[in-house]
């Protein structure tokens, strides 16, 4: 993601050109706002966090993952025939109870532009682990890349690991290690993944290990986009993961 400077630079550009989409730069603006404000409210929770002095990593962690929520005013009750929602995050465009008995293919179906509208999805739309493991697949490490350059975000690293441990098949494996490069290239990666949790851990050594078991299978079914240079190649990066990921 660009940052407000990023887009001011693109709008000058266009500007030259007499060529500006407004619409395009709002997204992209906003976009870059709420990445922002989301970065600055993690990192204010995470100093709190610290300066109470949590007794646990998993108190840590709500903490951080709780910090978009606001306390209720008195005005709010809970109860009743009428409430008001705590959290806006959950309720915000969530169909109604009849409505959520099925959910339609196009909505399962992942297409974020940037990290948040990719977040937001993540939480509203992919329930389980293989909706979230086939909405990886389908996105690739490539646009993961790209999505997260600057962060992939607090507790949502330990979850795409977990999703693609619990899911990966033979045949995905070049995709996967696509993947979890990208992942490594993003911003901030060493952080995030100390601050796993230890199940997540758990979970990053036991992908590495199923990646491993299953050696190189046939190219037959993997996008022809995404082919490897070679075997030798998939062994070379599939090490350097190791290393990466700091799996013994």
């Amino acid at each position: 993601m660009d940052g407000p400077r990023g887009c001011y630079a693109k709008a000058q550009a266009m500007k030259r050109n007499d060529i500006i989409d407004f619409k395009a730069l709002e997204k992209e603006l906003q976009a870059a706002l709420t990445a922002d404000e989301k970065y600055k409210r993690e990192n204010a929770a995470k100093l709190r966090a610290v300066e109470q002095r949590v007794a646990s990593y998993e108190e840590f962690r709500g903490i951080v993952l709780a910090s978009h929520l606001k306390p209720l005013e008195p005005k709010d009750k809970i109860g009743g025939k009428k409430t008001v929602p705590w959290n806006c995050h959950t309720i915000q465009g969530r169909p109604s109870q009849d409505e959520t008995t099925e959910i339609s293919p196009e909505k399962t179906r992942l297409q974020p532009e940037t990290s948040a509208e990719f977040y937001r999805d993540w939480r509203r739309y992919l329930r389980s682990g293989s909706e979230r493991y086939e909405a990886l697949l389908q996105l690739g490490g490539p646009k993961l890349g790209r999505l997260f350059q600057m962060d992939v975000g607090f507790g949502l690293l330990g979850e795409m690991l977990m999703a693609l441990a619990d899911h990966v098949r033979p045949a995905d494996r070049w995709v996967v290690l696509g993947i979890l490069r990208s992942l490594a290239g993003t911003g901030r990666f060493t952080l995030n993944l100390s601050l796993m949790s230890h199940a997540e851990r758990e979970s990053c050594r036991a992908l590495f290990q199923k990646l491993q078991a299953m050696g190189t299978p046939s190219l037959e079914g993997r996008d022809l986009g995404e082919q490897p240079g070679g075997l030798q190649e998939e062994e070379s990066l599939l090490q350097e993961l190791l290393r990466l990921y700091h799996v013994d």
